[in-house]
């Protein structure tokens, strides 16, 4: 079950049905599904998305999806989640455009990483991000990810590969970055 998460100005918790409308709104957001895996969707295979998130994620207890809200608003969208590109877990967030630039991209991100190594027990948390993403690549090199490889996509576009390893023992896997 995936649990409740909260940083300074952030709490991430699994998302209620009620959330389906600012959910697909989010997504249907071409500032930021231009960034998400296949681009803009319908507003219907988003709210078939949203669904799947009750049937198949929450209900299989598959990997963790959060809401991702400031004072009560539904802002953005949090998961860490198995993938194969990767051979490991993968973050995945996204923000309302007008959450962007005021460093909670930063709290999202270092929140599902710590979450990554502290509950889940892993030793490395990557992204994927596609190249021309400046913004995601600057704040993910910022909290001490490595850029490792690239991914050739078949529409000639490449995916950028970022991993970020536990700190040595005795150090917090946050380092103080952000």
């Amino acid at each position: 079950m995936t649990p409740t998460l909260r940083t300074e100005r952030l709490l991430l918790d699994p998302y209620i049905l009620g959330d389906e409308e600012d959910f697909v709104a989010l997504f249907q957001d071409i500032r930021v599904s231009r960034w998400m895996g296949g681009g803009l969707a319908s507003e219907a295979e988003d709210r078939a998305l949203f669904r799947r998130i009750f049937t198949k994620v929450y209900a299989q207890d598959l990997f963790d999806v959060w809401a991702v809200r400031r004072d009560g608003l539904l802002i953005g969208h949090a998961e860490i989640k198995p993938t194969e590109a990767v051979q490991g877990h993968e973050i995945i967030y996204a923000l309302a455009p007008e959450a962007w630039g005021s460093g909670l991209g930063t709290e999202v991100a270092e929140a599902i990483v710590a979450y990554g190594f502290d509950a889940l027990g892993l030793t490395e948390v990557h992204a994927t991000v596609a190249a021309p993403n400046s913004a995601s690549l600057t704040l993910l090199d910022r909290i001490g990810f490595e850029h490792i490889r690239d991914i050739a996509e078949d529409d000639g576009s490449t995916t950028r590969v970022l991993t970020r390893r536990l700190a040595s023992p005795g150090r917090s896997s946050l380092n103080g970055h952000g």
